[in-house]
């Protein structure tokens, strides 16, 4: 199992969509359920944030490998799950 590391800001619309995307995902997948998402906010975080190539939130890495940026929808975030086993 990889670990996941999601981008995010508390109050960026896209961001709550992706979280209930995820959790939708994540129950009806129990395969899903073991695989660790590492959340960082980037406002609480700036340092650890900095260190990452990104420009929008939610982004997603895999391994430490963008995997997605931007408006999350169910099959790419679906995508981002699947890389993680």
């Amino acid at each position: 199992m990889k670990q996941v590391t999601m981008f995010m800001l508390k109050n960026c619309p896209h961001c709550q969509k992706a979280l209930k995307i995820m959790a939708e995902l994540m129950e009806n997948n129990p395969k899903y359920q073991a695989i660790e998402i590492k959340m960082i906010d980037e406002q609480a975080e700036p340092d650890l944030a900095d260190q990452y190539d990104y420009y929008y939130v939610p982004t997603y890495y895999v391994n430490n490998q963008k995997v997605h940026e931007g408006v999350p929808t169910k099959e790419k975030l679906q995508q981002v799950l699947e890389l993680a086993q």
